[in-house]
């Protein structure tokens, strides 16, 4: 994406910074190639996420080149997943969807999209709500200040409400920031960027919240590629941890963290089957039964 191939950091401290305590852990466990049949390709696979039983995926696809993307949906069946088609709302164009993210409770799916600009190039969060099973309504865009007139990226809805995305709008701390929104009355919104340690002078353009909201995995460019950082919640502020283990000659993106929080599924390039999904254990005993490997979902 656009927005990805020109992610830098202020220059400044980027590398003392990378240097610091925020290289990856390591003991930190190495990440696992999560490629089942039908969904992964010799495509690009990233931002994925599951409806609440587990049998059904959304995720993106892009070409080789991380362009070209475009939403795909996957539901388990005998036998394993199905063919990945474009569900109803897509955009029938490639390279304006993005950022699939199906809530907690599964009512409502959000994902950026540039079908509202004859450039097709500002991305901004959309909704969509589920009418029955299988089917979503027509998409919904969200109003300002949610939406800008600049890109926003991965939105992330918490069970209250409450909004987390990557905005590179104005006014910001660098050249992309982590928000958080949070909806008040009448269908208004109240936005605020989240400050440091999570957005400062570097490129924060993706966050990935625990549904207990105490842990974030936040996408970073500090000035050698897009890596994802772990930060804990303490009181009212959010603490860095430490960066997730995983290559760091590529980048990683379109984190998603399991219902407990203790896997964490992303993507980065795999060779020559170019984009892939891995997954991470964040703890020293996780759910492995996460991500549903739809063999052992219930029918």
């Amino acid at each position: 994406m656009y927005w990805l191939a020109t992610a830098l950091l202020a220059a400044t401290c980027a590398t003392a910074y990378a240097m610091a305590y925020h290289r990856p852990a390591a003991h930190a466990p190495e990440p696992l190639r999560w490629a089942p049949p039908n969904i992964s390709s010799d495509q690009y696979e990233s931002s994925p996420t599951f409806t609440p039983d587990g049998r059904e995926i959304y995720f993106m696809r892009s070409d080789r080149q991380f362009a070209n993307w475009r939403l795909l949906h996957s539901r388990c069946e005998a036998g394993g997943w199905s063919t990945p088609k474009a569900p109803a709302f897509a955009a029938s164009k490639p390279g304006l969807d993005a950022d699939p993210f199906v809530t907690a409770d599964g009512r409502r799916l959000y994902f950026v999209s540039a079908r509202h600009d004859p450039k097709g190039e500002d991305l901004d969060i959309y909704v969509v709500e589920r009418i029955r099973d299988g089917e979503w309504s027509q998409p919904r865009r969200l109003p300002e200040p949610v939406n800008s007139k600049a890109s926003e990226l991965l939105p992330r809805a918490m069970a209250n409400g409450r909004l987390y995305f990557g905005s590179s709008r104005d006014g910001g701390h660098g050249s992309g920031d982590i928000y958080l929104a949070t909806p008040q009355a009448g269908g208004a919104w109240q936005v605020r960027n989240l400050g440091a340690p999570v957005s400062t002078a570097a490129n924060e353009y993706e966050a990935e919240v625990s549904r207990d909201g105490r842990r974030m995995i936040a996408v970073i460019d500090r000035g050698d590629r897009s890596h994802l950082y772990r930060f804990e919640r303490s009181g009212d502020r959010w603490i860095e941890r430490e960066r997730i283990k995983a290559r760091g000659d590529v980048f990683q993106v379109g984190p998603l963290l399991s219902p407990g929080g203790d896997r964490l599924l992303f993507a980065q390039a795999d060779g020559e089957r170019s984009g892939e999904f891995f997954v991470v254990d964040l703890t020293a005993s996780p759910d492995k039964r996460w991500p549903p490997d739809c063999a052992s979902v219930k029918r």
